[in-house]
C-alpha cells in the first residue's frame, strides 16, 4: 500500500537567512514521520537575496524540494495559491519560513486529521508578543470589525498555517479569483476545521515583510471580498441626510415665514457644505474600491507568473 504524501507549502520573499533553519527542521519532522511521504513546495515570490540559490541547492539534492520562482514580487497570497495549486500530496499545509510555524507542529496536526477525522486542523494565537500595542489593539479592532459585518467566520488571532485534506485543497484552488484574501477564503469553502491555540515563537531571523500599512491594505482587501456592508451603510447614511436636510429646509421656511427672520450663517453653511461634500467623497471612495476590484477581476489576469521552477535545473 502506498504511503500518504503531506506536501508544504512554503512561500518565501527574501528569507536567505531564515531558509537554512526551516529546511533543517522540516526534513527532521520528514524524517520522524515515516509513514507518510513529504513534498517541499517553496515558492520564491520575487526575492532580491539568494533565496532562489538555495531552493537551487536543496532542489539539486532533496528530490522532494520544489520550487516556483516568479517573474517579480506578486504578493503572499498569489504566493500561497501557486503552492496549492501545484501540490501533488493527499494533505497540504501552508507554513512560514521565519520558523513562527513551529515545524513539530505537523505531527500533531496530522494525527487529530487520522484520529478524528478532522477536514482541516488550523492554528490561532491569542498572543501576539512581536507585536507593538498600536498593532495589537489594531488587530483587535479589525477582528471585530470584520465579524460584525461578515458572514464568514474568521478566528480571531488565525494564521495561515494549517494542514488540509485533499478536498479542501481542491475546493480553495477552485476559487480562482484575482483579488485573494486567503483568511476569507478558508472560511467560505467550510470544512471541519479543528483550532489549536499555541504560543507564536519569534522570528528566527530577519524582519516581517507586513508594515502597518500594508496590513491596512490587506484589511481593506478582507472587507471588500467578503462584504458589502459598507456599501450599505453609506445607502442608509445618505437616506439619513437626505431626510434630515429635507427637515431642515421645511424647518428653514417655515421660520421664515412665520416670524420674517432673514437667513444667516454663512460660517455654518459653509462648514455644513465641507462636512457633507466630505461624507460625499468619502463614500464614493467606498464605492470605487468595490469597482476596481470589480475591475480588476474582469480584466482576467494571471494571479502570478512563474519564470522558473526545479523542472529547469
Amino acid at each position: 500500500m502506498a504511503k500518504e504524501k503531506i506536501s508544504i507549502v512554503v512561500p518565501c520573499y527574501n528569507e536567505e537567512e531564515a531558509l537554512p533553519l526551516f529546511y533543517k527542521e522540516i526534513c527532521k519532522v520528514a524524517k520522524d514521520m515515516k509513514t507518510v511521504d513529504f513534498e517541499f513546495l517553496f515558492i520564491n515570490d520575487g526575492s532580491k537575496d539568494r533565496t532562489l540559490e538555495l531552493l537551487k541547492e536543496y532542489a539539486k539534492k532533496d528530490k522532494r524540494v520544489r520550487f516556483i520562482s516568479f517573474s517579480r514580487n506578486f504578493g503572499k497570497e498569489a504566493g500561497m495559491y501557486a503552492g496549492l495549486s501545484n501540490v501533488v500530496g493527499d494533505y497540504a499545509a501552508i507554513m512560514d519560513v521565519d520558523m513562527q510555524d513551529p515545524p513539530e507542529m505537523i505531527k500533531v496536526m496530522y494525527k487529530l486529521i487520522q484520529d478524528e477525522g478532522y477536514d482541516c486542523v488550523a492554528l490561532y494565537t491569542k498572543s501576539h508578543d512581536d507585536y507593538g500595542f498600536i498593532r495589537k489593539f489594531l488587530t483587535s479592532c479589525w477582528y471585530k470589525l470584520i465579524g460584525a459585518i461578515s458572514s464568514i467566520k474568521q478566528v480571531p488571532g488565525a494564521r495561515d498555517f494549517r494542514l488540509m485534506k485533499r478536498r479542501m485543497v481542491d475546493s480553495i484552488v477552485d476559487m480562482g479569483e484575482y483579488n485573494r484574501y486567503i483568511k476569507g477564503i478558508f472560511g467560505y469553502v467550510g470544512f471541519e476545521t479543528k483550532w489549536i491555540d499555541y504560543r507564536s515563537p519569534d522570528r528566527v531571523a530577519g524582519k516581517s515583510k507586513y508594515s502597518l500599512i500594508k496590513l491596512f491594505k490587506y484589511a481593506m482587501e478582507g472587507i471588500v471580498a467578503f462584504s458589502t456592508t459598507p456599501l450599505v451603510i453609506s445607502a442608509f447614511i445618505g437616506i439619513i441626510f437626505c431626510l434630515i436636510a429635507f427637515i431642515a429646509i421645511v424647518a428653514i421656511i417655515v421660520k421664515t415665514l412665520v416670524y420674517g427672520d432673514p437667513v444667516s450663517g454663512w460660517p455654518s453653511l459653509a462648514c455644513i457644505i465641507i462636512f457633507m461634500g466630505g461624507i460625499q467623497l468619502f463614500f464614493f471612495g467606498i464605492m470605487g474600491m468595490y469597482l476596481s476590484k470589480t475591475y480588476l477581476e474582469v480584466k482576467k489576469r494571471p494571479i502570478y507568473i512563474s519564470k522558473e521552477t526545479e523542472k529547469d535545473l
